[in-house]
Formats: structure tokens, C-alpha cells, sequence
């Protein structure tokens, strides 16, 4: 077996003007995978300069140093470079030189004026790929738009599709256009860098927030843009068209039971044997076949509820676990201490100048079996004297870069 410390991405550089939540994410996870991802951010001092996210709170190991900014970085370098200053675009572009990459998140006419393009870079390196995560993308009449996570969930539908019929709109617990549209631009990078492995020729890779978030819409679009067809919200976050598959009431809390295929009904009915009520439900013609059952899921829900609540989660997850699709309904506390995330190893610690064994998640990869190894964000700037080295800058070079506060 190959040892974990040879990683995919082992040898590449990725050089990321990036800031906040979906672009950081993105490139966390090609950090992860072995490139040399480094970050970076402008001068200042704790609390003014660096990635915005470093001083987002409420908790912090030191100031300037926001838990929220470990959750997006891990295993990056950081490097301070005013890339509004002429030395700045020089340092850049000797580090450009050096890349495999330039992944930015940045509003979408800013690109172009900070020379992040292929169109500005192709000339000192021909292979050079450039991922540009934006808003509402570069090439239309938002592209200096500002845009954020929660105003696409608002844009994109989400917020009429999450929620109780009839209640006010609702967001996403969690900044999941983020998430997904960092992820995206990581896919579009890695495919542009193949190519360009391949061709020698490298190239500009555009997403942004809105487009992945409506992207996400996936069969109920199709069904309205196809048929008029309107998801519209479901009671206890009912699938639209399967039955049972919803939130359910037990004895001491709730759990989400997905009865996705027919015979998933078949099943839960066989296992819940004796429980009163089972009997009746399983002759009751209204809930013969999924048609039928969505017809009648509002009678459905009371008479399962009245069954499930007779007995605590605990209870139905030992006799319907492995069997039927059911998991127990957790607040944020109880999914992170939940046992299952230990034996997956899911939850790890790493060590953090402020903190020694800083809980963090792991990444969901696994490579040869195994997790991919880790290690805390950088504080601002830990980089920038060895990445300035690399690029054979002399000592007093890098003393008058920062005098000029250029880094």
C-alpha cells in the first residue's frame, strides 16, 4: 500500500487570493490532498489585515485569530502581499512563475485589475490555470456585485422550499452554497490543471455562488421547467414524492424515517411486528402504495406518529437500523459528540501555537483507507519570510518589502 504521505496533489502549488467562507473552502481541500496551497492576504496588524475571516467571531485563540478561520484553512501557508501595489504584482507574478495555479474568490471585475487572469499570467507561465469564484460571475452586468451565501439560498429558490407550508421563508441552517460552490471551483481547477498537465496550456475556470446554488435545484427544476411542475414546502420536510420519507415524533424527540423505495415500507412494517397499531396500519387500503400513501400522508403521519412515540429513539433505532433508512434528529451538540464520528474518525485534534489539540474535522476523502493528514491554519503571515526565500529574494529585499509594507 502506498504511504499516506505520497498525497494526489503532492508537488503542485496553488497560489490563492481568497477570503471568507466558499473560495477557503474550496482550496482547503487541494491543501488537504497534498498541494502547496498558499494563501494570500494583505498586511496589517491582528484584527485589520489578512483574510476578513480571521476576525470573524465570537471565539478566538488569539487576537485576530478566529476559530471560524481554522475551519476553512487547514494545512495552507500564508503569505502577506499587497497586491494593490506595484511590488506586490511583481512578487506575484515571480510566484506565479512557480505555480501550477491562482485560485481567487473575489468580486467579479477585480480579477482582471489585479492581473489574476490567464490573459495577464499565460505570459510568464503558459500552463498556469485560473479558478475564479465570484458572485454572480465575471463576464455580466453583476459582476461588481457583492453576494453572499444567504442571498443566493434567497435568489435561488431555498428559502420557499425550506420550512413548513404556510411559514415565513427559512435559510439553511448552514452556508451550504458556500460549501458546494467551493467545492465546485475545486473540481473545475483540477480538471483545467489535468489538461494542462497533458497540453501544456492553461486556462481560466469561472463559477460562481449563484450559478452553483441554482444548479443545486437539480430534478425540481427540471420538473418546473419541463412540466410547470412548483415544489413547493412539505410538512416535517416531507420528500415530494416518496411516502413515508419525513420527520417523525417518538417518545423522547424526534427521527427521519425514508421509506425512499416500496419495499422500505414492506420492511418497516415487518419490523415493527406487534407494536400496536402496526396491524391496522398495514390493512389500511389508503396506505397500500406509495400513490396512495402520498395521497393520505397527513392520516399517514398521525398513525405513525401515534406508533412511534410509544417508544424512545433509541428503540427504533436497535430494531429498525440497517433495515430501513432512519437516523435520530440531533441538534449541533449530539451530531458532533456522537460516538459513530470517533469510529470513523471524523473528529481529530491538531495542534495550534494557542492551543494544543485544537478539535477540527477531518476531511471526508479517505486515500488508501486512511484520512488525510492535517495541520492547523497559519497565523497571519507565518509563511512569507520561507515563500519569499523560495523565490530567491535576498534579506534586504524582503526588509524593504516590509518597510513599504508591501508584505
Amino acid at each position: 500500500m502506498r504511504a499516506l504521505s505520497h498525497l494526489p496533489l503532492s508537488g503542485f502549488r496553488v497560489i490563492s487570493a481568497e477570503q471568507y467562507g466558499a473560495g477557503p473552502y474550496g482550496t482547503m481541500f487541494l491543501a488537504q490532498l497534498g498541494a502547496d496551497v498558499i494563501k494570500i492576504e494583505p498586511p496589517g496588524p491582528p484584527g485589520k489585515g489578512g483574510d476578513t475571516a480571521r476576525a470573524v467571531g465570537p471565539h478566538f485563540l488569539r487576537e485576530g485569530e478566529s476559530l471560524y478561520f481554522q475551519a476553512f484553512n487547514l494545512n495552507k501557508r500564508s503569505l502577506t502581499l499587497d497586491l494593490n501595489a506595484p511590488e506586490g504584482q511583481a512578487v506575484f507574478r515571480r510566484l506565479a512563475g512557480t505555480a501550477h495555479a491562482v485560485a481567487n474568490n473575489m468580486r467579479g471585475d477585480l480579477p482582471d485589475r489585479l492581473g489574476l487572469t490567464y490573459a495577464a499570467l499565460q505570459d510568464i507561465n503558459p500552463a498556469i490555470v485560473c479558478a475564479h469564484l465570484s458572485a454572480y460571475g465575471r463576464d455580466n452586468e453583476r459582476a461588481r456585485w457583492p453576494g453572499y451565501d444567504y442571498l443566493m439560498q434567497a435568489e435561488a429558490g431555498y428559502c420557499l422550499l425550506t420550512g413548513d407550508p404556510g411559514g415565513e421563508p427559512q435559510r439553511m441552517g448552514l452556508s451550504m452554497v458556500d460549501f458546494i460552490t467551493g467545492t465546485i471551483h475545486a473540481i473545475g481547477l483540477l480538471a483545467a490543471l489535468v489538461d494542462a498537465q497533458r497540453t501544456g496550456v492553461g486556462r481560466d475556470v469561472d463559477t460562481d455562488l449563484l450559478s452553483a446554488a441554482v444548479h443545486q435545484t437539480s430534478y425540481p427544476a427540471l420538473w418546473y421547467m419541463n412540466e410547470g411542475d412548483v415544489t413547493e414546502r412539505t410538512p416535517r420536510s416531507a420528500h415530494p414524492t416518496a411516502t413515508p420519507s419525513q420527520m417523525f415524533r417518538c417518545a423522547d424527540g424526534w427521527m427521519f424515517v425514508m421509506c425512499q423505495l416500496p419495499k422500505f415500507w414492506t420492511i418497516l412494517l415487518q419490523r415493527m411486528g406487534q407494536e400496536a397499531g402496526v396491524a391496522e396500519l398495514a390493512a389500511d387500503p389508503r396506505f397500500a402504495s406509495n400513490a396512495s400513501r402520498l395521497a393520505n400522508r397527513a392520516a399517514l403521519t398521525t398513525a405513525l406518529d401515534a406508533i412511534f412515540t410509544q417508544r424512545p429513539m433509541a428503540h427504533w433505532q436497535a430494531l429498525l437500523a440497517g433495515h430501513v433508512p432512519v437516523a435520530p434528529v440531533y441538534g449541533l451538540d449530539q451530531a458532533l459528540d456522537n460516538p459513530w464520528l470517533r469510529t470513523t474518525g471524523m473528529r481529530e485534534a491538531v495542534d495550534h501555537p494557542d492551543r494544543a489539540q485544537m478539535q477540527i474535522l477531518a476531511n471526508p476523502i479517505r486515500i488508501d483507507g486512511q484520512r488525510l493528514p492535517n495541520r492547523a491554519a497559519p497565523l497571519l503571515g507565518a509563511d512569507t519570510d520561507a515563500i519569499l526565500a523560495e523565490l530567491g529574494l535576498a534579506a534586504d529585499e524582503v526588509a524593504d518589502l516590509k518597510r513599504a509594507g508591501i508584505v
